[in-house]
């Protein structure tokens, strides 16, 4: 039996640390970013669907990223166009991870658990959760992006607050220590759950 739990949480609040946490715990952990990463690739399996799509967006035999938001930002209807491509790839390379692997536990990494519907896919689902004003300093921290650009991207997202009330359990990733704790007595209450089941 392959337990499987959902993690989500807003940008900035720590899902990639605690998703190591949970592999640290033994857990396997599949990532959705990742995923559409590999798809994107050269030889990944959505370049061939998107050349034949978005032809422009092709560079180099990979699909650019840059070249879709701009396609997305010209056409109304692109949006839909790569989701009808890409979201049943995805789909056949998380159902791949699962089928290959032998841990007990599967953490699926899904930043939009809740807007899509991944959470109907898991047995569990956890949501990390911070303040705002760590969640804020996280991100400006990288240098990545500016404070208007982590305004809007927070504003497109679910509230964490929303997230937080869906989720069956919210890690408080204040600090690495009391994070662990936290996946810790996830992971022995769910191998408790799969010893009685």
């Amino acid at each position: 039996m392959t337990y499987l739990v959902g993690l989500t949480g807003s940008i900035g609040m720590g899902k990639s640390t605690t998703a190591k946490l949970f592999a640290e715990e033994g857990c396997a952990v599949w990532d959705a970013d990742a995923a559409v990463h590999r798809l994107y690739s050269p030889g990944g399996a959505a370049v061939g669907p998107m050349q034949v799509a978005f032809p422009d967006a092709i560079i180099d035999g990979a699909v650019s990223r840059d070249r879709l938001k701009a396609a997305i930002a010209a056409d109304p209807t692109a949006l839909r166009r790569i989701e009808q491509i890409v979201h049943p790839l995805v789909a056949e390379d998380r159902q791949a991870f699962i089928a290959a692997t032998d841990a007990d536990i599967v953490v699926l990494d899904i930043p939009l658990l809740f807007e899509g519907s991944g959470h109907k896919l898991v047995d569990t689902t956890v949501c990390v959760s911070v303040d705002a004003d760590t969640q804020r300093d996280r991100v400006l921290a990288r240098g990545t992006m500016t404070e208007a650009q982590f305004d809007m991207i927070r504003e497109k997202q679910m509230p964490d607050a929303e997230k937080r009330a869906l989720a069956d359990h919210v890690i408080i990733t204040d600090t690495l220590d009391h994070a662990r704790d936290q996946v810790r007595a996830i992971v022995a209450k769910i191998r408790e759950k799969i010893e009685n089941a």
